[in-house]
């Protein structure tokens, strides 16, 4: 037994060696292990895109046309108003300044749908970038209430030629006063639009967000589109309250290219141009490949809408000692007033030079107005100190404004305000009384549109048959439209569908 018992004992204490696992086991290890890690890995993965669809469903507040209740303008950016400009002719650029967002700054409109049109819309500018898309610009709040606050600029769009509107965001800003506000609305196209007048504010996703651009103390009297780039004419102004653009003594042509915020002035002899006087205004037109600027002294320059240098191309009749037809001797004309035929063309009657007068309070010149039909063909209309009420020569030029011929008479009766020109001879006149339109590039009239409360104070074609007017008197609520170039108008209240 005892024999046993030292075998026994022998045995538990001799060294054990394990088995070898059964061939695969290390690999099936493995793979487990890689199978656990990847479904901890889907997991987490599915917990992240559960928090971020949790993210996107939660409800979205779209923000009110009239921008109630943001803070004020004055933090975030500069705005510029400090009195001061660059110097003329300088290769100063306004930069936007890289501050946080300023409050001028609209949130998105989200995915509520598109925004009603607030009651009451005051429309003061309108611009189309084809026959179906346009935006108006306006104030908010019946005629003679003060608004909820002292932001009521709104914006409304159509995407049907004004048959219907919707509402959608707007800069932060009040009516014109003097130095600060908006009246004015430009678009390039879908992405790039400008609201102006005498401040300036810029948008490059369809007016979603507007953001403030600082201009140096100078006021934005005028802005236009073409190609790929905005042109606008800043000035140095005193005017107050609404009339923002008097007092104006110098004008200079500045441009920005689309999705930039960087306004520089035009390469050439177009910056702090004035005539001496207290109320310098200038007329800035834009083709599809050149732009064209009346100076405050009736000289006419002009350059491509790419970008390069401008320079001069001539004067406008009986400005600078110009004759009105690049030397031809005066001829009679119809009497004032009258829409019938013109009489042997001839140079401006008298010794008035045909040069931009006191501005209007959108930034239009009253006694020069200039129109664009293509890039050689341009229109003119002397208003004179009156305004055109007792009739206004008319003259065209087809080489680019260096040399001029008396056309016609355009009707008396209404101060001219606007004017529009198309190829083919068809030109648009809006006057305190109503539109007149020819047939003949200026030779006879006729009446399109009237018994409109104070005539319109702005016209322009979209196409040869479409084309757009703005009231005079904003308390219309509407603007008008004309589909068969000019010869009938019809209105379109600026209302929700």
């Amino acid at each position: 037994m005892d024999d046993r018992n030292d075998g026994l004992d022998a045995w538990l204490h001799e060294k054990i060696e394990p088995l070898p696992p059964p061939p695969g086991t290390f690999e099936l290890i493995k793979r487990r292990a890689r199978h656990r890690r990847y479904r901890k890995l889907a997991a987490s993965a599915a917990t992240a895109v559960a928090v971020i669809v949790a993210i996107a469903v939660v409800p979205h507040v779209a923000p009110s046309v009239l921008r109630i209740g943001q803070s004020p303008p004055g933090s975030g950016v500069a705005v510029g108003h400090s009195g001061t400009r660059p110097p003329s002719g300088g290769g100063h650029t306004l930069k936007q300044s890289s501050a946080p967002a300023p409050p001028g700054t609209a949130p998105g409109r989200g995915s509520g749908g598109p925004l009603p049109v607030p009651p009451d819309f005051a429309a003061t500018s309108v611009t189309f970038i084809g026959p179906e898309t346009g935006w108006v610009i306006g104030q908010a709040g019946a005629p003679g209430q003060p608004c909820a606050t002292s932001y009521c600029t709104s914006v409304a769009r159509t995407d049907n030629a004004g048959q219907t509107w919707h509402g959608v965001p707007a800069p932060l800003a009040g009516p014109p006063d003097g130095p600060e506000g908006v009246s004015q609305i430009r678009f390039l196209d879908r992405s790039d639009g400008w609201a102006f007048g005498p401040e300036l504010f810029a948008t490059h996703d369809g007016g979603q967000h507007w953001t403030r651009i600082p201009t140096g103390g100078m006021r934005v009297i005028s802005l236009e589109t073409a190609g790929d780039r905005a042109f606008a004419l800043f000035a140095d102004c005193r005017g107050t309250g609404p009339d923002v653009a008097a007092g104006c003594t110098s004008v200079s042509l500045y441009s920005a290219a689309a999705g930039s915020d960087n306004w520089a002035p035009v390469d050439g002899p177009v910056t702090g141009l004035g005539d001496g006087g207290r109320d310098t205004s200038a007329s800035l037109v834009l083709t599809a490949t050149r732009g064209y600027l009346l100076a405050p002294d009736g000289t006419l320059y002009t350059g491509p809408v790419d970008g390069g240098p401008w320079q001069r191309a001539g004067a406008a009749p009986g400005a600078a000692g110009q004759p009105g037809t690049g030397g031809s001797s005066p001829a009679p004309g119809p009497s004032p007033g009258s829409r019938g035929s013109q009489g042997p063309a001839g140079a401006q009657g008298g010794t008035a030079p045909c040069v931009p007068g006191r501005a209007q309070p959108d930034g239009q010149p009253s006694g020069a107005l200039l129109a664009a039909a293509d890039a050689s063909d341009l229109v003119l209309v002397c208003a004179g100190a009156d305004g055109g009420s007792t009739g206004a020569p008319v003259f065209t030029s087809s080489d680019g404004g260096a040399t001029w011929q008396r056309r016609g008479m355009a009707p008396a009766g209404g101060t001219a305000t606007s004017l529009a020109a198309q190829p083919g001879g068809t030109v648009i006149l809006a006057t305190s009384q109503g539109i007149d339109s020819s047939a003949d590039g200026g030779a006879t009239w006729q009446r399109a549109a009237q018994g409109v409360q104070g005539g319109f104070g702005y016209v322009g074609m979209t196409s040869a048959v479409q084309g757009v007017a703005v009231p005079a008197d904003a308390s219309a609520h509407a603007i008008w439209f004309t589909f068969d170039g000019g010869q009938s108008w019809r209105r379109s209240a600026i209302t929700g569908p």
